[in-house]
């Protein structure tokens, strides 16, 4: 993120600048006192400020605000109001200075300077898995960037599934501590009666089984980051305990009695309500405000849908890399699945994604190929129509396949005969062309009596098109008898 900008006074009228200087030192606010020159020294070099711009020259205002559009104005008195049509030109004072409009002047000035385009994200600053341009992710990377560079506690919130820990790890590379260890440990997966071991360490001895010194999560995320998730997992008696450690700045190993100095930085998460569970008694209240110095929120899938074909694209980077293949979606796919509520949030797609890939690997998929629950587009797929030679073929294999399998179940007479069907072929061999036109005339004519010659019905259960059904019954002239 850009720096804090430096605050300048450019005023002719050197009393009204005085009183300006005299009220901005009663309430704290850093400043100097400059000429027009000196200005355009210092924003020729690029660095932020914000002017409180005076007296001057008409045109030399005017030619001020407009060469340097990254700056913000606060224009000083009635006679600068012309100059409010720039867009930069944030406000106007006017004596006497009163502190709301000052400080709430001074306030639109950085927000300006906060929200520039293309400086909102500092271009240096390289995200680890952080996927998406919405707004909620613009602002989950704004608050990262802005406590990385501490040491305060961080709790980062949010449905399963959300990133919590890509959150973490990204502070922790942002931090003066990413030249050190990031420790993960998900509080909900350990054992409650193997817990205050994993955190802290044990001696030798210390309990049954325990053979050898052992160091602990917080020993091996010394000068870096000890991620813990799930907080809201943690029993109560460990809760005390880490509570302690937070206060103290120390611990001791499970059966030591020497101190350990817990150099670490903190990042806690949870998908839980901890003010719920205080209200509960199953989370400890002062242990919540030790974490939540900085809270994070990370946004669920479905708030921020426009955010999908990234991901979507970045995950398939991912896959094809471990699955050698990929799947493309139209657009009707990806609009559908944009519909999609995702209580699963970015794990849930993780795992559709890598589902399509297996049964459509290099293939393009449609609303018809995804999963039922996704599909929330009614949108007409197309059905592929194969010329007439190839169904009937299609049929024939299937037929002869029947007759196959049925030899296999049971014994057959030698003799070819009609009523049998197709069984074996006849010493004195047959007129296959002949054979299969009557036996195609008899299953239309079964068809057509079966639905009292409701040919549509005919052709639904033969496989066959309307069209092509009244051909053939022209054909060997099955009409319905008057």
């Amino acid at each position: 993120m850009a720096q804090t900008p430096l605050l300048y006074i450019v005023d002719e009228l050197s009393e009204r600048s005085s009183r300006l200087s005299t009220v901005l030192g009663f309430i704290n606010e850093p400043h100097q006192c400059i000429s027009a020159a000196q200005l355009q020294q210092r924003l020729a070099a690029a660095e932020p400020a914000v002017v409180m711009l005076g007296a001057l020259s008409q045109h030399q205002a005017d030619s001020l605000i407009q060469a340097y559009p990254a700056t913000a104005f606060l224009l000083l008195g009635e006679t600068q109001k012309p100059l409010l049509q720039y867009a930069n030109a944030v406000g106007l004072l006017a004596e006497p200075f009163a502190y709301t409009s000052l400080t709430q002047l001074l306030r639109d000035s950085q927000q300006y300077h906060r929200l520039l385009p293309l400086q909102r994200q500092d271009h240096n600053t390289k995200f680890d898995g952080m996927v998406g341009n919405s707004d909620a992710m613009q602002q989950v990377r704004f608050l990262i960037t802005q406590v990385a560079k501490t040491d305060a506690n961080v709790l980062v919130l949010g449905p399963s599934g959300t990133g919590k820990e890509v959150v973490a790890r990204n502070i922790h590379l942002l931090s003066h501590r990413a030249n050190g260890p990031f420790v993960p440990i998900n509080c909900g997966a350990i054992p409650a009666e193997l817990l205050e071991s994993e955190l802290f360490g044990h001696e030798k001895g210390a309990f049954t089984g325990a053979i050898s010194t052992r160091k602990g999560r917080f020993e091996l995320a010394q000068g870096g980051t000890l991620f813990l998730d799930e907080i809201g997992d943690m029993p109560l008696n460990m809760q005390v305990k880490l509570l302690r450690v937070l206060q103290e700045r120390t611990y001791e190993r499970v059966g030591g009695t020497s101190a350990i100095k817990a150099d670490v930085r903190i990042v806690a998460a949870t998908h839980r309500d901890l003010e719920q569970m205080i209200a509960a008694d199953s989370f400890r209240e002062d242990l919540y405000y030790r974490l939540n110095v900085f809270p994070i929120d990370t946004p669920a899938l479905a708030q921020r849908p426009e955010d999908l074909p990234l991901l979507v694209h970045e995950l398939m980077r991912r896959l094809n890399s471990s699955h050698e293949a990929q799947v493309k979606f139209t657009e009707h796919a990806m609009q559908s699945m944009q519909l999609h509520s995702w209580p699963g949030n970015v794990r849930e797609l993780a795992n559709l994604l890598e589902r399509m890939v297996i049964m459509y690997p290099d293939q393009v998929v449609d609303v018809a190929e995804l999963p039922q629950k996704y599909r929330h587009l009614d949108v007409d797929s197309y059905v592929p129509q194969y010329p007439e030679s190839l169904q009937e073929r299609d049929l024939l294999n299937e037929m002869f396949q029947g007759a196959d399998d049925d030899a296999d179940d049971a014994s057959y007479s030698t003799d070819y005969s009609d009523d049998a069907g197709i069984q074996h072929l006849p010493e004195q061999g047959l007129d296959l062309k002949e054979y299969l036109a009557e036996l195609e005339i008899r299953f239309i004519s079964q068809a057509l009596e079966r639905h009292e010659f409701v040919v549509a019905r005919a052709a639904e259960v033969l496989g066959l098109r309307r069209t092509t059904l009244v051909e053939k019954m022209r054909k060997y002239n099955l009409g319905k008898e008057e």
